[in-house]
């Protein structure tokens, strides 16, 4: 597995989520004037905008993720986004939680899959920090946070070998490999089967540095071209123009990773039966494996830097709906699976009184319970990790 995977995992799910908040935020704004004390304003939707990137590109936050490390499981970095979309004032109920983070896992998923080369994920990561600089342009201070994780990602990254990248690429095609779901996007654009798996074309440009397919050159032993022999490709394949850009300001030339939101358009989610037995999925849904307390420890650290802005006195916290309908959205809720829900991790607590000082110390607010006698020494608590954070 790549140790460098996270930051470029992190980074462009979370551009996808400004992207599916900015359009959703837009499309129930109303007019300031016209706008009653419990609705969207344009004003509103800023805020939201705002005050997300800035704790997603909070100094420490940014350090912590840049660390060299292995990905760690779907449901920690889940409850990361969690705590990400509620860092204002803006909630989300678990139903369109759970969509938002469909259409994000979706979306980058297709990103990872089209990449012409490995590398050019560092340019899919840069198209999502162009579009995020956006949404601040006249918030110099969070503009600020996001050019230094730009100039993160090039300090940390331009030295990567093109194998390291590959290593990059394939740690998070598994990250994502048993994901399924359809989105109507994609479903409407032909990118996407009934089955919820993505169509690949086989036309269109090449990678950069790479032949239009079409010709086989033979060469003697001397290394000396001796006769050449074309075939037919099966496909329209072009030669592209220029590379893009990895610099802080430039064409970045590929399109993957811009904002498919930018015009209105529908993004409902299907989800797929899945495949795997109830057994499966309860070992899934428990923390038991040999990496549970780094893993804790690396999420208690990350949550760490989010500073969530809670409504205030009498402020209330504005609910974003995802769903066309509060009754969609409910119906969605009801029907949602239970091993979906990511409201509480299991985990295992050591008896070891250093052990147990250290990891509340990092925890913060969150209580670990005592061992009950008996228990060899093993707690079974549910630790909510949002409530306290």
């Amino acid at each position: 597995m790549a140790a460098r995977a996270l930051p470029l995992l992190f980074l462009n799910l979370g551009g996808e989520m400004l992207f599916i908040l900015d359009q959703r935020l837009r499309a129930q704004s109303i007019p300031g004037e016209k706008a009653r004390k419990d609705e969207w304003t344009d004003v509103d939707r800023k805020r939201v905008m705002n005050d997300i990137i800035s704790t997603m590109f909070n100094k420490k936050f940014m350090e912590e993720l840049f660390k060299p490390q292995e990905l760690y499981s779907k449901k920690a970095l889940r409850t990361v986004y969690d705590r990400l979309a509620h860092a204002s004032i803006m909630r989300l109920n678990q139903a369109s939680m759970d969509k938002l983070y469909d259409l994000m896992t979706m979306a980058f998923k297709y990103q990872v899959l089209l990449c012409p080369r490995p590398r050019d994920l560092l340019l899919v990561t840069f198209n999502h920090l162009d579009a995020i600089k956006e949404f601040i342009r006249d918030a110099p201070g969070i503009l600020n946070q996001v050019d230094e994780t730009f100039r993160q990602l090039i300090d940390s990254y331009s030295s990567v070998s093109d194998g390291e990248f590959q290593l990059i690429r394939q740690t998070l095609l598994i990250f994502f490999q048993d994901m399924h779901i359809r989105v109507s996007i994609f479903l409407k654009d032909k990118v996407q089967n009934s089955n919820g798996r993505f169509v690949l074309p086989i036309s269109g440009p090449v990678p950069w540095g790479t032949e239009v397919p079409g010709l086989i050159r033979v060469f003697n032993h001397r290394g000396v071209e001796v006769k050449r022999m074309t075939f037919t490709s099966g496909g329209n394949y072009v030669a592209p123009h220029r590379e893009g850009s990895f610099e802080l300001y430039g064409d970045r030339v590929l399109k993957l990773g811009t904002n498919m939101y930018s015009v209105s358009r529908p993004v409902e989610t299907h989800m797929l039966g899945s495949s795997k037995n109830p057994a499966s999925r309860a070992k899934e849904n428990v923390i038991s494996n040999p990496l549970a307390k780094e893993e804790l420890n690396f999420l208690a650290r990350l949550l760490g830097g989010l500073e969530v802005n809670k409504p205030g006195g009498s402020e209330t916290g504005f609910r974003l709906n995802l769903f066309t309908t509060d009754e969609e959205e409910e119906h969605a809720a009801l029907m949602r699976p239970e091993e979906f829900s990511y409201k509480v991790i299991n985990i295992e607590a050591t008896q070891e009184p250093g052990q147990r000082a250290e990891l509340s110390r990092i925890l913060g607010e969150l209580e670990v319970a005592e061992p009950r006698p008996g228990s060899a020494g093993k707690g079974e608590d549910l630790l909510e990790l949002m409530d306290g954070l």
